[in-house]
């Protein structure tokens, strides 16, 4: 698999049920459990898991630091895709600073 020069791509094997995967990717109280790695937390997760809908998280640091993250959900086919963006935020407003866009892909092995 080749990829563009600034993609990343990334691929795990999890012993997992797809639907239990997609719910730790799209419900914020799972999301707060795993989605920063530790010491680190992501104690604010807002989401309306939809084409359009928004995200907003806050990563916290050990040492109280706050960083906000906002965007937008592109593309949602339960237990199969997700597909969001830091580009925009919501009501499709771009973003001062857009970072990435962010495809999970949830597949049998």
């Amino acid at each position: 698999m080749t990829t563009a020069p600034h993609e990343l791509s990334l691929t795990r094997l999890i012993a997992a049920p797809r639907a239990a995967l997609f719910r730790c990717w799209t419900e914020p109280e799972l999301i707060k459990q795993w989605f920063t790695p530790r010491p680190w937390t992501t104690p604010v997760v807002e989401m309306d898991v939809r084409p359009g809908g928004s995200s907003h998280m806050i990563f916290r640091g050990p040492e109280g630091q706050e960083f906000p993250n906002d965007g937008i959900f592109l593309e949602i086919i339960p237990n199969e895709r997700l597909v969001f963006t830091d580009a925009y935020t919501s009501a499709w407003v771009p973003s001062a600073k857009p970072f990435m866009t962010a495809i999970i892909t949830f597949a049998d092995e």
